[in-house]
């Protein structure tokens, strides 16, 4: 089982290129999987595949993790076919439920103000209003954020060179404010984050390694809270607000699909109905007869 797991890792990553953070996510959801059959792959069937289903949703396991586990399945067993260790697939008559798209929240341009005014005290602060500042002015994702290295920054021209998913690389404007910050954080800051272990990754931690993404939720957690912003904030929130904002003011959607690095318009498509939403919350509000 555990070398099915490593061959099944290592296909997604060379052949698939998936992220790393979706091979985790699926090598989590294998091992959770092979733990309640308790079977070998050979000996699993479709009647094994629904009563794990069954059980993800008694536990109260989202529709969309459900989905994850099934899409990962599948990949498996294909994978298992392609190499012979099956010759049969459990998965083939299970469907991925189609989930509904839910729009993505924004903070108001007000909202990402109070956000982005931190109060700058000690060099973590520096740290956070450089990454806060970087995160809305380019809509990285926060995984390509606590990614970025030294040599990936050029401040010269204003600009990243960011690793997205797919490994697909692409250059994106990061602005002035983030620019000054980004330099700032740079020049006077980031050398006293550093440890004993030197490493070049861009925003580093209080033990001088690599920022995560977890630590990243916190940060803009505890700053929200602050700054007295009531809305749910995940790590998304400045990406989707970087894209709302944008196309508010003009932007057209192909040089937002870009910017975010998009593989698909469609899925670019979707901020077009937040813009909407904002649309109609100003027709009711600002027009005599809106109510």
């Amino acid at each position: 089982m555990d070398e099915e797991i490593r061959n099944f890792k290592t296909y997604l990553l060379v052949e698939k290129k998936y992220s790393s953070n979706t091979i985790e996510a699926y090598t989590r959801d294998l091992k959770k999987f092979y733990a309640f059959t308790k079977l070998e792959a050979s000996q699993i069937t479709e009647k094994d595949i629904h009563d794990y289903l069954k059980y993800l949703k008694q536990e109260g396991i989202q529709e969309r993790s459900v989905s994850r586990v099934i899409s990962c399945l599948k990949s498996f067993y294909k994978f298992l076919l392609i190499d012979k260790v099956v010759t049969r697939n459990p998965m083939e008559n299970i469907e991925i439920p189609k989930l509904k798209k839910s729009l993505p929240h924004a903070l108001s341009e007000e909202e990402v103000n109070a956000l982005l005014e931190v109060p700058l005290v000690d060099h973590f602060s520096y740290r956070n209003k450089a990454m806060l500042e970087l995160l809305y002015a380019s809509g990285l994702r926060v995984s390509e954020l606590v990614s970025l290295t030294l040599q990936d920054i050029d401040l010269e021209n204003a600009s990243l060179r960011v690793m997205g998913k797919g490994s697909k690389e692409r250059i994106v404007p990061m602005g002035e404010y983030a620019c000054y910050f980004v330099r700032l954080y740079l020049e006077e800051h980031r050398i006293f984050l550093i440890k004993k272990e030197y490493n070049d990754y861009l925003f580093l931690n209080n033990h001088g390694k690599k920022l995560t993404r977890q630590g990243f939720f916190k940060i803009i957690k505890e700053r929200a809270r602050e700054a007295g912003i009531k809305k749910e904030l995940s790590p998304h929130t400045l990406r989707h607000s970087f894209a709302t904002h944008l196309l508010n003011h003009g932007a057209d959607l192909r040089s937002i699909q870009e910017l975010l690095g998009h593989s698909d318009i469609s899925t670019t498509q979707i901020y077009t109905h937040v813009s909407n939403e904002h649309l109609k919350e100003n027709y009711k509000k600002f027009h005599p007869h809106g109510e």
